[in-house]
């Protein structure tokens, strides 16, 4: 399961059905779940740990250093989860200690080509990032978030679960749960409804949500009166609370 040209470290520990194509090199401290395939002149560098069943295509970088001036070679790491997709020239960076000294992508995860995330992001589960997105330092990404093609986030930003920003869109604040971001810098555009019809959200379920968003974005109130509003409807409306979590734990400010 091993080309015989690929390159494998004595100090990693590789899954016996683990498939490695040629030319790959598998450098020291990386563990390979079982059923993950790497194509060839892919390289891997540790400490990383990738889950199971994961798909990594040719030409991708894992796990090497953190693009940051400050990185000392501290042994910081990079965690994958399982069923991750993962496409050609992808480079996904390990941590700093500047952070909490780790990287992390979640499970069931579509990274499509040229897709950069830097050190110290955390993205979540069943996230799509497509070609040319690009997440800065640590960046925080929810659960099935979409990212357009050549967008990006700018460091330390919190992206919210099933938020979409467009094509081209560069963030630089943060931006709630559900939300559409498009243009640079990234603006509010409603709420992603149709991706939420598609993971089975019901049409009273947007509504609400539909109604919590123009509470934030189009009845003039302060961020603080909104979110006293939305947190006394989300009791009923559970929905919500996804939606009041994003905006009560922004640090930088949510795009407006």
């Amino acid at each position: 399961m091993i080309h015989p040209t690929a390159i494998v470290s004595d100090a990693a520990s590789i899954a016996d059905d683990v498939q490695i194509g040629p030319y790959s090199i598998i450098g020291d401290n990386v563990e390979i779940g079982r059923g993950t395939r790497i194509d060839s002149h892919a390289v891997v560098n540790g400490p990383t740990t990738i889950g199971e069943d994961n798909h990594i295509y040719q030409f991708a970088s894992i796990g090497d250093d953190p693009q940051d001036k400050k990185y000392a070679d501290e042994p910081t790491t990079l965690t994958i989860g399982d069923r991750n997709t993962i496409r050609e020239f992808c480079t996904i960076s390990r941590g700093t200690t500047q952070d909490k000294g780790e990287t992390i992508l979640g499970d069931d995860n579509w990274i499509m080509a040229y897709v950069h995330i830097a050190h110290d992001c955390v993205i979540g589960n069943k996230t799509i990032m497509a070609n040319n997105a690009t997440l800065a330092g640590h960046v925080h990404v929810g659960d099935w978030v979409i990212f357009g093609g050549f967008s990006g986030a700018h460091q330390f930003c919190k992206v919210g679960a099933h938020s979409f920003i467009g094509m081209y869109a560069g963030v630089n604040r943060d931006v709630p749960a559900y939300v559409t971001a498009s243009g640079t810098p990234g603006a509010p555009r409603g709420i992603n409804s149709e991706g939420l019809k598609r993971r089975g959200f019901s049409a009273e379920q947007i509504r609400n949500i539909k109604n919590a968003y123009r509470l934030v974005y189009r009845q003039g109130l302060k961020l603080s009166e909104a979110i006293d509003e939305i947190a006394a409807r989300s009791e009923s409306q559970p929905e919500l609370q996804i939606f009041l979590d994003s905006l009560r734990s922004s640090d930088r400010g949510i795009i407006r």
